[in-house]
């Protein structure tokens, strides 16, 4: 018992007591915000390898520049070259049920949350208590899915809410997805899904699940699944932090921690 005691001295707790108010590092990119200084706007939006940052009509409001998270691999370059332009805070509550919500305007500095309104009923009523999800790596580099793991280690302890990862899709209420989706994987998920019982949820879970990231124009992949399923949680982040994933997941839930 001293032992523990003289550890918890000198090293503190061994877990996150509250995973709502944690702070990160000064290294991690978390929202973005967008200021409005002038800057080429022609060579910011060239610099993204995804395509991620728009201008004007491509921006969706006619003016201004944008930076869509869905896409965004929080490279960190467009802030290292237009720094007056563009910084990354150190936000990690990026998730939401709606995919336009992951679009970061001009000016706007607003957070990124779930919208409770649209959140399916069945969510709340039958997995507030309880979430077993499925995670399915389709075609992923292993990235998320590490962070995923680290989720539950003993300094995030996901499993406190009652929030576990499951073997068997049998077992799951809800598949969670890493990886662009390739073509080999395509009805490996499919069948995944499939054996899930419903309700079920659907998660995507870093750009490339969301957008297929830096993948999204190869002829090696196949999105149709994202076409024919709805999505319920979109989490970004390349890779998605432990704190996005779990924030994301209790937002949906309406957990009161």
């Amino acid at each position: 018992m001293l032992d523990n005691f003289k550890i918890m001295w000198h090293q503190g707790k061994q877990f996150i007591p509250d995973v709502t108010t944690a702070k990160v590092p000064g290294i991690f990119r978390g929202r973005p915000v967008i200021s409005n200084a002038k800057v080429d706007v022609v060579q910011l939006v060239d610099l993204c390898p995804t395509r991620a940052i728009a201008s004007g009509a491509g921006a969706g409001i006619g003016i201004g520049v944008s930076i869509d998270l869905g896409n965004c691999t929080f490279c960190g370059e467009c802030s290292v070259m237009f720094p007056e332009k563009i910084k990354f805070t150190d936000d990690y509550k990026l998730s939401t049920n709606e995919r336009e919500r992951l679009i970061i305007r001009e000016r706007e500095e607003n957070p990124i949350i779930v919208n409770p309104a649209t959140v399916r009923k069945e969510i709340h009523r039958m997995f507030g208590g309880s979430l077993k999800l499925r995670q399915v790596s389709a075609g992923g580099d292993n990235s998320c899915e590490l962070e995923l793991n680290a989720a539950n280690n003993v300094q995030f302890d996901m499993s406190r809410f009652g929030i576990d990862f499951v073997a068997s899709p049998r077992h799951a209420d809800g598949i969670v997805i890493t990886g662009p989706i390739t073509r080999n994987m395509a009805e490996a998920l499919e069948i995944c899904y499939n054996a899930i019982p419903d309700p079920k949820i659907l998660i995507l879970a870093g750009t490339d699940a969301i957008s297929g990231g830096i993948f999204a124009d190869s002829p090696e992949l196949n999105r149709e699944f994202i076409e024919k399923h709805h999505i319920d949680l979109y989490i970004p982040g390349n890779p998605v932090h432990p704190l996005t994933f779990i924030n994301g997941i209790l937002s949906l839930l309406a957990k009161n921690i």
